[in-house]
């Protein structure tokens, strides 16, 4: 059982960049591989990218090359920095937690666990 909270939401202006940070409780941290989804207003839930136990990552190719995902076991946090944003970008972000074992997770049926959301609004 792990509870995920995230933060670092916001507006921000096309081009700019946010951190967005998922912080865990609960059973220990670093045997959840961990994932990040978005959805757009009006649209259905999508992956973004994800990063397993022994941190090996994996993205969409909408997030490649623009967002990062990275985990700080000790201090029981995932993060998602998202570099070059576009409107289109604009969604509830969320962080989600998978006890599975595998090489990377991109479904939302790995993930049991979900933490409330963040909306990130960018501009134009």
């Amino acid at each position: 059982q792990v509870q995920l909270v995230e933060s670092g939401g916001g507006l921000v202006q096309a081009g700019g960049s946010l951190r967005l940070s998922c912080a865990a409780s609960g059973r220990t941290f670093s045997n959840y591989a961990m994932g990040w989804f978005r959805q757009p207003p009006g649209k259905e839930r999508e992956f973004l990218a994800s990063i397993s136990t022994s941190s090996n990552t994996y993205y969409t190719d909408s997030a490649k090359g623009r967002f990062n995902i990275s985990r700080d076991n000790a201090k029981n946090t995932v993060y998602l920095q998202m570099n070059s944003l576009k409107p289109e970008d604009t969604a509830v972000y969320s962080c989600a937690a998978s006890e599975l074992r595998k090489s990377y997770y991109d479904t939302r049926r790995d993930y049991p666990y979900w933490g409330q959301g963040t909306q990130v609004t960018v501009s134009s």
